[in-house]
């Protein structure tokens, strides 16, 4: 079991992103043995802002090498999913008087993933050509989305090119919790097992 540090070499970490990514067994979905080729990239949540730059930089950097990048950050799809029905400004009205379980609850039907969510990434994945999908906005979108069923909901969907997602805890695979995703390294274990761990990936 691998935490993710603090303290860790995020600039020699997106070197090896980069190389892993741009790799040709990487992009043929080689040596998965049948797998989805769903990928995470696990760090500390206190390194989301370096991190957020650096997504930047290795998107512009692959894309440079012609390999073609459609991002999905799902804060950012959230809210467009709510300003394009018409939601955005009653909640944002009642947010201060709503009780948090009940704004959960609320947004929890309105950002339903299976049917809100995973259609509108599909739509955005059926517009573009690219040649990796990459999923950011993990942390922000807690608790009314949870990354687990964003990965489970997308296995139907999303088999054709790789998919890499940033995920702000730990990815832990242990004999006690087998594997799971502990956002924050501090949230309960959600139960996910079909990703492959970016950090131990050998080219």
């Amino acid at each position: 079991m691998t935490l993710s540090s603090k303290n860790e070499n995020l600039e020699a970490a997106f070197t090896h992103l980069f190389e892993v990514i741009s790799s040709k067994r990487f992009l043929k979905k080689e040596g998965l043995g049948n797998e989805v080729p769903f990928f995470l990239y696990p760090f500390h949540p206190a390194n989301q802002v370096k991190v957020d730059g650096l997504i930047k930089a290795l998107k512009a950097k692959l894309e440079t090498h012609g390999i073609s990048i459609l991002e999905i950050n799902l804060y950012d799809l959230s809210i467009d999913k709510l300003k394009s029905e018409g939601d955005l400004e009653p909640i944002l009205r009642k947010e201060p008087i709503w009780p948090k379980d009940e704004l959960k609850e609320q947004l929890q039907a309105l950002l339903s993933a299976e049917h809100e969510i995973i259609p509108e990434i599909v739509r955005r994945m059926d517009s573009e050509q690219f040649d990796v999908l990459f999923i950011t906005g993990v942390g922000l979108v807690f608790p009314y989305i949870r990354s687990h069923t964003i990965l489970n909901n997308m296995q139907k969907v999303a088999k054709e090119k790789p998919l890499v997602m940033f995920f702000p805890g730990d990815y832990i695979h242990s004999l006690e919790y087998g594997s799971s995703l502990k956002l924050f390294g501090l949230l309960k274990n959600d139960k996910y097992y079909r990703a492959f761990n970016l950090k131990n990936y050998k080219l």
